[in-house]
Formats: C-alpha cells, structure tokens, sequence
C-alpha cells in the first residue's frame, strides 16, 4: 500500500505540473489567437469597407443629375443633392473635383488643395488641420462626359472603432505617426491604457509583433498593423486578459486539487477494485472498439459491483446516445447543406494547389452543362476554355475578395460571359491552399447592357440631328431675317416646323414607350371620324414628303367612317407609319393610304416603295429598340421605338397590326380598328 501511495503521488506529481503548463499556454494561446483572429477579422473588414466605398464612389458618379447640376453651374443645388446622397449612405464625404483638381463643392470641410490632390486615389489619407489630424478612407470615381471626378470617403473615428468594437469584441486605437487620432475605449479608460505617450511611441515601432502590458492593474495584450496602401497610418487592437487570467488561476486550482483528491482515492481504494474492474474493463474497450466502428445501435450493459465502473459504463451508454444524437444531426445537416447547394443558382467550384477541380456544386452544372462526375479531378485550364485568347483560365482567375468577367466555352460549344468571384479556402484538415471560385452567367446582361447602349446613342442622334437644324434655322432667320425674300423665309419655317414635328414625334414615342414599360399605358376609345384622324396625320407629315419630294395617295370609302378609337393616338400611329415609309421611300415615290371595311372592323393600310422588310425580320421588328436592318441611308436612324409603340396602341384598341411585302416592291403595315355602334 505504502509503494501504491507513493507511485501515485509521483505520478499525480508528474501529470499534475505538465497540466498546469498546459493549462496556462492554453489559455494564453487562445488570447493570443482571439487577437490574431481580430486582426485578421479587422482588415477584412478594412478591405470590406474599401469594396463599399469603391461601389458607392462608382454609383454616385453614374448618377445623371450630378452631371446636369454640375454643367448648369448651380453649386449650391449640388450640394444640396450631395448631402441627400450622403444621408443614406454610411459615406462622411462627397466631394466634385474638376479637371483642375479644384474643389468644385464638398459635404465637409476639408482643405481644397488636400481634397482633390491626395483624396483621388483610393485609401487612407491623413488630414492635418492645425493641431488636429484626420484619418480618411476614400475612394474616386470619373464622372462620364467630362473631366471630373467624384470623391467620396468615410471618416476614421471613435464611432468608426466603436462599431468594429461591436463586430469583434475587441478595442481599437488609430495612429498616424505617433498621434492617437481614434480609439473605442471609454474616456475614462484612455488614460489608464495610454498614460505614457512616450513610452507608447517606443513600443508602437514593433509593428506586426504583439505585446503585452498592465494598466492601472489590469493586463492587456495588444498587436498592430499597418493600414492596407498606408505607411503612415496603424491600427492597434488591444484585449483585456483579466478575466482569462482569473479563469487560469481558478482552473489551476481545481486541477490541482482534483489531482490531489484523485491520488487520495485512488491510493485508498486502488488494491480493492484492482481485481474487480479487469473483467468491466475489457468489455468496456470492446465497446469502445464499437464505437470506434461506428456501431451505436446497441445499448451499453455492463455487470459490475464496481460504482465507478458502473459510472463509466453509463457515462458511455450518455455518450453513445449523444454520439447517435449527433450523427443524426450531422446526416440531417449534410442533406440540407447539399438540398441549399443544388438550390444556389450561381455555380461554386473549389480548386487544389495544381489548379484541380476538387468540387463542382449542382449550380455550376446548370450553368456550364457539364456532369460534376466529368469535372472532378480535372484542370481548370482544360475544362474552362477561353476563346479568343492566349491566356488560360488559371492565369485570369480572381484574386480573393475580387471579380473578374470572363469569356469562358460551355458545354456543346456554347460561349458565355461569367462573373466569378475568388476566395482563399483552406481546410482545418488540409495542408494545401486551396481556391473558391463562385460565378454566375451574365451573358444576357452584357446583351442588355449593348442594348442600352445602341438605345443611349440613338437618342443622343435623334435629339442631336434635329435640334442642330432648328439652332442653324433660328440663327440664320435671327442674323439675317431682313434680308431674307418671303420664298427662303417661308423655307426656313418650313425647316423649323419640320423639326419641331419630328422631335414632337419621337418624344411622344419616348413618353409612350415608357407609360409601356412602367405599366401605366392606357387609351380612351370613343366616337371618332377616321377621315378627320388620317387628314390630321396627313397634315402633320405634309412638310416631311414635301421635303423628300414624295406624294401622298388617300383611298377612303365613299361612306364616312365613324371608328371607336382614341383619335389621339391613332394619329400618332398614321404619323409613325407615314414616318417610316417616307424614310425608306426613294426620292419622288408614293406612299398609300388604302382603307377596307372587313365587317365589323376597318382595316387601314400604309403603303410604300421602300426596300421592304426582310423576312427573317418580320418576327421581332414591333418589339422595342429593333431597327431595320437595311443598307439605306436610314437604316442607322430611329430608337427603334415606333413600331412598338404601334403595336401597344392598336393592341390597346382590340385590333392588330401586320407586315407584308408587295410583289413589286415596298412594305405594306396593315392595322385593324373596331367600328362605332351605337351603346358603345
């Protein structure tokens, strides 16, 4: 018993001092990581807020109405319009620089040669106003059309440090230089923590190494990095240890006395159950045996007169129900993470050190038409292909936290434009870097995007053309009206009429189109005379034909033609049509307005000999922005609005409109109007 007791006193001894070492470079080790993780939580959050600024710096510069005010030269406008921006946005500064870089306006006041000369590029940037100093994190922003740049920026402050105290749990001090210019303690406590600036000045020069230090009592430790694009400007994260401290000492006295305790028992009781627990243990390391087989189905019994065996038995019956318990959940877990991957409508894959694919989610199936059984184990470079282009898909990927739009070969030779976005990926379980890839196609954006773009520069032209004529006509008929005989004065006011009915038209087209698009198009049918309708269309287009030196033939039915129709619109369906056909007529040609009652509905037919419209193009040419695809000189003119502006009007009536060709040349548009019975 004597040699029992001292055995395991020696052996309580031998554990007990290594756990106390354990104990305390584990809980030291944790402090440290908790503030290793701060850092690297905090930058990220840095380079978040860089991303956001960048997007709203992108935004704010887009935005038509800063262009408009800052070329009308109303100043105190825009910085009305600034600040309203402002107050939705987490942003401190908007500011508009010009090509001089001057400041044009700014939300805050900063020093006008410090604003537009340091705050264009992206990042940090330090402010010096007396004995005060600022932190700044900006970014810019061209504004399209001219020589001038947008500027907005957040301001590093105790507000800033108190909500990323909030996201992290840990408290920030900012330098710039050796100046503190924010910090997210409480006022009572910079004292306390930053007593000595000087002392503080020495140890700040340890940059990326951490330190630890006691203030008034209480220990912290602390770390610092630079701000990312800044040599000037530092970050500081400190944590308050105390409480770990206090929760090593009470765990080193509970671990000392429960060795202790246990060398006790265990020294009293060790000879007595010796032989009693050898029969309950070996039953007991076959049950472990199961468990390590993943056998959980049967319920641990053991037969013992031994309470602690007992004890252990039941701890592991508790175990093995929780094990179960949780192997269910995981399973569970397993099938609702792979049931939201195939739910995920962008395409996640993830890439090994050699640039293997390792895993292809069901998104990136329905994105690329590929089976993840055909991609697994593959080279990107050899299942991404890039038309076009030298480089591969490895070379263009994405950095970590950046996007990049890629041409990229699918399936069956399909090409598409993907957005992917990278990550840096790196399993617990796993020595090799690897890389996350999320991408979704934005090839129908890109055509939108086009679109919009042919649609911008149609309306610059069409605005552009006419109100050019009208400035020349005015200016003419101002400089030299006296001079002018009545033929070349009623010509230049034929001019301007003609323009004026042309921008009326394609406004009108425009303000249609958009009632169209915002769902708020409606007409008011009522009684209407379709001969007053088509000799008011007539009327309007009358200068149009007479400039292009073509002729107008009405057949109208000998009875009067009495339609339900809004007369309005109406006209400014005959006026589109017209329109059309005078632009693809030849020189001196003839346009035909043909009207046929086919029972209850009257068909009126707009007659020209243009071109004609291709077959392959009849199908689409009333949808919006689709023009003509013809190698006449009009071809390359127009919205691309009329037709389905057209369309909507008549459709809106109850009727249609159709296209044909005549066999001897020119296009027939043909539409349909319900005629007026009394009680309608």
């Amino acid at each position: 018993m004597l040699t029992l007791i001292a055995v395991v006193v020696i052996i309580a001894t031998a554990v007990g001092f290594p756990a106390v070492w354990v104990i305390r470079s584990q809980l030291n080790q944790q402090a440290w990581t908790q503030i290793n993780q701060g850092e690297k939580t905090t930058q990220a959050l840095y380079q978040a807020q860089q991303n956001q600024i960048d997007n709203l710096a992108l935004l704010t510069a887009q935005r038509p109405t800063i262009q408009e005010l800052f070329v009308n030269g109303n100043q105190d406008d825009l910085l009305d319009y600034l600040k309203t921006l402002q107050n939705g946005t987490l942003l401190d500064l908007i500011a508009i620089c010009d090509s001089e870089q001057d400041t044009v306006t700014s939300t805050f006041l900063l020093p006008r040669e410090t604003l537009c000369h340091d705050f264009l590029s992206p990042g940090f940037h330090a402010v010096f106003q007396g004995e005060v100093t600022q932190l700044w994190l900006s970014s810019a922003n061209p504004i399209p059309g001219g020589k001038k740049d947008v500027i907005v920026g957040i301001r590093i402050d105790g507000e800033f440090l108190m909500d990323m105290k909030e996201k992290t749990g840990l408290d920030y001090i900012v330098w710039v230089g050796n100046n503190l210019i924010a910090n997210s303690l409480s006022p009572e406590e910079i004292p306390l923590v930053r007593s000595d600036l000087e002392n503080v000045a020495a140890l700040i020069q340890e940059i990326e190494k951490g330190y630890s230090f006691n203030s008034n009592g209480t220990p912290y430790i602390s770390t610092q990095f630079r701000l990312a694009g800044s040599d000037f400007a530092r970050a500081e994260i400190m944590l308050s240890i105390s409480d770990i401290q206090n929760t090593q000492i009470k765990l080193l006295r509970i671990l000392l006395l429960s060795i202790a305790a246990i060398a006790v028992v265990v020294s009293l009781i060790g000879v007595l159950i010796a032989r009693q627990i050898s029969s309950p243990l070996v039953q007991l390391a076959d049950i472990a045996d199961d468990f390590s087989q993943d056998n959980l189905s049967e319920v641990v019994e053991v037969n013992t007169s031994v309470w602690e065996i007992s004890q252990v038995a039941n701890a592991l019956e508790n175990a093995r129900r929780d094990l179960l318990e949780i192997m269910t959940h995981l399973r569970l877990e397993k099938k609702w993470v792979e049931h939201l991957l195939a739910s995920i409508v962008e395409g996640i894959i993830t890439l090994d050190s050699t640039n293997l694919v390792t895993f292809f989610s069901p998104g990136a199936e329905k994105i690329t038409g590929w089976e993840s059984r055909d991609i697994l184990n593959r080279d990107c470079d050899l299942v991404f292909l890039l038309p076009e282009s030298s480089l591969t898909f490895s070379q263009v990927i994405p950095k970590p936290g950046q996007r990049q739009n890629i041409d990229v070969v699918l399936a069956e030779g399909k090409n598409a434009t993907l957005a992917v976005t990278g990550a840096e990926l790196t399993p617990v379980e796993m020595g090799d870097d690897q890389v996350a890839l999320v991408f979704r196609d934005i090839s129908d954006e890109y055509a939108i995007h086009r679109l919009l773009g042919i649609f911008i520069s149609n309306i610059a032209h069409e605005f552009k053309t006419p109100l050019s004529a009208l400035l020349a006509s005015i200016e003419l008929l101002h400089d030299t009206s006296q001079d002018l005989s009545g033929e070349e004065l009623q010509e230049l006011l034929s001019s301007l009429h003609l323009g004026i009915v042309n921008l009326q038209t394609f406004v009108d087209n425009l303000l249609e189109s958009a009632s169209i698009e915002a769902g708020q198009f409606k007409v008011s049918p009522r009684r209407a005379d379709l001969g007053k309708i088509i000799a008011s269309a007539v009327s309007t287009m009358q200068p149009l034909m007479k400039k292009y030196n073509q002729s107008l033939n009405v057949d109208l039915p000998a009875e009067k033609l009495i339609v339900r129709a809004d007369q309005r619109r109406i006209v400014q369906v005959l006026v589109n049509l017209l329109s059309n056909a005078i632009k693809y007529g030849p020189d001196q040609g003839r346009i035909t307005i043909k009207v046929e009652i086919k029972g209850k509905w009257v068909k009126v037919k707009v007659i020209d000999q243009g071109p004609g419209i291709p077959v392959n193009q009849r199908n689409f040419i009333f949808q919006r922005f689709v023009r003509l695809d013809s190698a006449e000189s009009y071809s390359d003119v127009g919205a691309g609005l009329g037709l389905s502006v057209v369309k909507e009007i008549i459709k809106a009536h109850g009727g249609e409109v159709q296209v044909e060709n005549q066999s001897q040349g020119g296009a027939v548009f043909s539409l349909t109007l319900p005629l007026y019975e009394e009680g309608d």
